[in-house]
Parts: structure tokens; sequence; C-alpha cells
């Protein structure tokens, strides 16, 4: 059988290697330079590629879109990810928090060894091959710099990515694109992202950049005519910038925030103190408060780090409370109005895409067989910690063996 997949990332990668060591003749095409380029920008930090907590657990995070996509990631596992990581020649261990990283937490070495097997099994990459739709039937077509080229193929494989980081290749240029097939596409949006703040002159100035450290997020909507889930607290560093909030636990609530920002703008608290209760917390503020003590001094000696003053200031308009109960409780749930999602374009990935109802339970596409969609480009999202990725290799590894199966 002849398949053509298009993306080189996670997904379209595990495809085209499956279905070469399945023997079938397989080409894959990417609209940039090299391939696989935000896997790559993922690894910069470390290269964290999947979770090790138990698999029921690990579904959950995938929230209502679990139903659709444990098959794939039972099918293949983080378990099975770690062996196959290990099978490259790269072995990965768990960090503290459970997450799995390759051992020299590089993504580059591994892209590397995984290009060399790929080869290995004769498939052929074609770089700055960018999609554009059929040719006829069964046959792709692409643009280069060269002029178009098409492609024919018994079955193909769309892992085209999301919107996020579009430098990188994922642009989300392709939705137009399926949509005149009959395709149906929820449209794209920010996921895993940082929130707009309207914060003062003096805030961005001075803690710009600056991480909130030891802090418990909660976030709650200001639409008072709003049903409010209770409220989920995320422990982390959410970190200030001049527009604004980001890091892990801003990211972990970014869905909430999206969902609520449809009624206006959202409320997030963030506790000061999530290690001490709100009655440790009246009493250190009482014990440690000199009589002469002007404010700063007095919340820099209990422990408030200049950036939480701020925060503090920032929600009374400068106008702190002296009274240690009352500022017991706001430090324990410091409100911040949260306007906007940051832009799509920084986010770290996306939500929206290739809908449930338009791929079968092996993520073909109803309106155009032989032809499926995996990874990001499908409706799906899940927080970071290696949920993104594991995602993307299982679909591409169920879509690859239903390939397979369906040649038999």
């Amino acid at each position: 059988m002849n398949v053509v997949v298009v993306g080189a990332g996670p997904a379209g990668l595990m495809a085209a290697e499956v279905l070469a060591s399945a023997g079938h003749t397989v080409a894959v095409y990417d609209q940039r330079r090299s391939p696989a380029r935000k896997f790559v920008l993922a690894g910069r930090g470390g290269l964290n590629i999947t979770h090790s907590e138990p698999i029921d657990d690990f579904l959950a995070r995938y929230g209502p879109e679990r139903q659709h996509l444990k098959s794939a990631i039972r099918g293949f596992s983080p378990e099975d990810l770690r062996e196959w990581c290990s099978g490259l020649g790269h072995e990965t261990f768990i960090g503290t928090s459970g997450r799995v990283f390759p051992e020299d937490f590089r993504a580059v070495p591994m892209l590397r060894s995984w290009l060399r097997r790929l080869r290995a099994l004769g498939v052929r990459l074609h770089t700055q091959h960018t999609w554009v739709g059929w040719d006829g039937e069964s046959q792709l077509a692409f643009a280069t710099p060269t002029g178009d080229v098409v492609a024919p193929y018994d079955a193909a494989v769309l892992a085209l990515g999301g919107a996020s980081w579009p430098k990188v290749g994922s642009d989300g240029l392709w939705q137009q694109t399926l949509i005149e097939q009959g395709v149906e596409i929820r449209p794209l949006q920010a996921a895993n992202c940082g929130v707009g703040v309207d914060w003062s002159d003096v805030m961005v100035e001075r803690f710009a950049g600056e991480p909130v450290k030891n802090a418990a997020v909660a976030v709650a909507s200001s639409d008072s005519d709003a049903p409010v889930d209770e409220p989920i607290v995320v422990r982390g560093d959410p970190i200030i910038t001049r527009t604004g909030l980001e890091g892990g636990p801003i990211y972990a609530h970014a869905r909430r925030i999206r969902e609520h920002l449809g009624r206006g703008p959202v409320t997030i608290s963030i506790d000061l103190f999530p290690d001490l209760d709100f009655h440790a917390l009246e009493e250190r503020l009482s014990s440690k408060r000199g009589n002469r003590d002007t404010t700063a001094k007095w919340l820099k000696r209990c422990g408030v780090a200049p950036v939480g003053a701020s925060l503090l200031r920032e929600a009374t308009g400068n106008e702190l409370p002296r009274d240690p109960a009352a500022v017991a409780e706001l430090a324990k749930a410091v409100p911040v109005v949260v306007r906007a999602l940051s832009g799509i374009d920084r986010a770290i990935s996306s939500a929206g895409g290739v809908t449930w109802d338009s791929v079968d339970e092996n993520f073909q596409l109803v309106a155009v067989p032989n032809v499926y969609a995996v990874g990001e480009m499908l409706d799906w999202e899940a927080p970071t910690g290696g949920y993104l990725l594991q995602a993307c290799f299982s679909t591409g590894h169920a879509a690859a063996n239903a390939i397979s199966a369906s040649n038999r």
C-alpha cells in the first residue's frame, strides 16, 4: 500500500514508522525546511515526553474528550512510549512530579535517532512541501519552491497540527481545505496559554518577568448569574508578564477560563500561603507586626515577597488593610481579574479542530475515505505534563494500525 503522511511532527512520524514497519511504502511531506520543529521547540526546556501516573488518572486529564482518545492511548500507552524511546537508544526517567523525560532532557538527539530509523525503513521525507488540497481523486497536491507537485495515495494521514506557534509550521491553514470537503471544524483557540490582566504601570515596571513563588491558583467566573464550578486549585509559580500572567498554574486553568470568558471577565484567586491555613497566617501577621512598622516592612517580616505585596496592592487599589485578619483573608485568595486569553500564536497548544463527528473510531475522515486525521488537529486539549505529546504519538500509532488492518 502506498501511504502519504502530511506533517512531520510526532503524530505523523509515528504513523510513518508503524506503516513502514508493516511493509507499506511511505512518504512524509512537511512544509518546513526540517521536520518536527514544534517537537524540538518543546524540548528546549527539557523534553517532557509523557507522564507516569496510573492510566485512568492519565486519561482523566483529557476531560470530555478522553472517551475518543482512550482506545488509542491504551493501545500505545505511556509505558509503550517509554519502551519506544528506549528502543531508539534514549532511556527515560520519572521526575519528582511524575513527568517522564529522556535522560539527557533533549529532543534533538532523539529526533535524529528517529529519523535514522525512518530512513532505514525506507520512509521518504519531503520538506518545503505545503499541502494545498486534492488534485483529483486519491491524489494530494503540494506547493513547493520549485512548483506544484502531486502525490497519489492508497491511504493518507493528515498530521497538520493546530495553530499554536505558527512559525514552526502549525498555522491551521488546513481548516478551510477540509471544510470545503465537508469536514466539520471547531474553530481553533488558544490552550495552555497565558492570560491578559490590566496591571498598573508600577506592577509592570517592577515585576514583569517575576514569578510568584509557591502559590496556589483557583478560578471562578465573575458572572454572578452563571453557575460556577467548585474551584480547582493548582500549585506552582505563576509569572507576572507585561500583559498578564503565564506559567503552569495559569496554563492548567486555560480551558475553564476560556469557557467562563464567554460570559464576561473571569476572576482568578492566588493563595500566597498555600501551606498555611487562614488562622495560622492571621497569627503570623499578628505576632510579627511592630508598632512602628510600615505596611511594606510588616509584610516583608511576615514572609510576603515584594511581588506578592504588589499583588495585594493591585487588588486593593493600593489601600491595604492593617487588620491582620483582613490581610490574611486577602493573601489566601488575592483576586485578579482576567480580561482575555493570550493570543494563539504564543499558546503552547490549541483547542478545537476536526470534530469527533467528522471521524470514525480509527480517526478516518467520514467525508473523505482513506484519509485519516491525527494529533493536535483533532478536537481535544490537555494540560502540559506529557499529555499533549502522548496523545499525538498515540493517535498516529492508532491510525497507522487501522490503515494496515484495512489492507489485510
